[in-house]
């Protein structure tokens, strides 16, 4: 891998990044949403530099800009619903879904939005599904790479010690890396997930 950084060092990286903005002994100490963009470019920097040339697996369609968008508004409903059952069958998920919402505290909702929308939301689809997921598929197959993949994105979220964000990283990478295994459209899942993003944090809060 001749000028190339090793996939492995690179998710070291996002691992590391995840800890800072997650963890209880470092979340305090930078601004959520600000370090949340700050890691995105970050890391689709580096898979540039290691031959992820994102760009071309984006292609505008209307019929992928609607796939993008109902599945944005199926994904809400998903979590609706989740929200609602886990609320109700166990004891610790309101406080853990506060928790989650508290990342809101003391930041402006525009900002907040805009960032989600065109730098956190992009960022992790053109990172997760477009960089790791596909190099993982090049070594263990389709199968393989989106299982190590989802695995991955919803691990790293480990450093919040929150079961319910685990849970709901582990349903959005499942439900994205098959959107892109099938789709084949970096637009598609960028869509999806940014919209997602600020339905859930701003406009329709669960």
């Amino acid at each position: 891998m001749k000028n190339k950084l090793k996939l492995s060092y690179i998710i070291l990286v996002a691992a590391a990044l995840w800890f800072i903005m997650f963890s209880p002994w470092t979340k305090t100490h930078v601004n959520f949403w600000l370090t949340m963009a700050i890691s995105g470019v970050i890391l689709i920097a580096l898979s540039i530099i290691s031959g992820n040339y994102f760009w071309k697996n984006i292609r505008f369609n209307w019929r992928d800009l609607f796939i993008g968008l109902a599945s944005a508004g199926f994904m809400w409903v998903v979590f609706w619903i989740g929200n609602f059952c886990a609320t109700h069958l166990f004891h610790f998920a309101a406080p853990q879904v506060s928790a989650i919402y508290g990342l809101k505290s003391g930041s402006n909702l525009i900002m907040i939005a805009l960032l989600l929308f065109f730098i956190i939301g992009p960022a992790e689809e053109i990172f997760w599904r477009g960089f790791v997921m596909e190099r993982l598929s090049e070594k263990w197959g389709t199968w393989g790479g989106f299982i190590a993949a989802t695995l991955i994105y919803s691990a790293i979220h480990i450093w919040a010690f929150n079961f319910i964000l685990f849970m709901a990283a582990l349903i959005c990478g499942v439900f994205w890396g098959l959107l892109y295994k099938y789709n084949k459209n970096l637009f598609t899942v960028i869509i999806s997930h940014a919209l997602w993003d600020v339905m859930v944090f701003v406009i329709f809060p669960i």
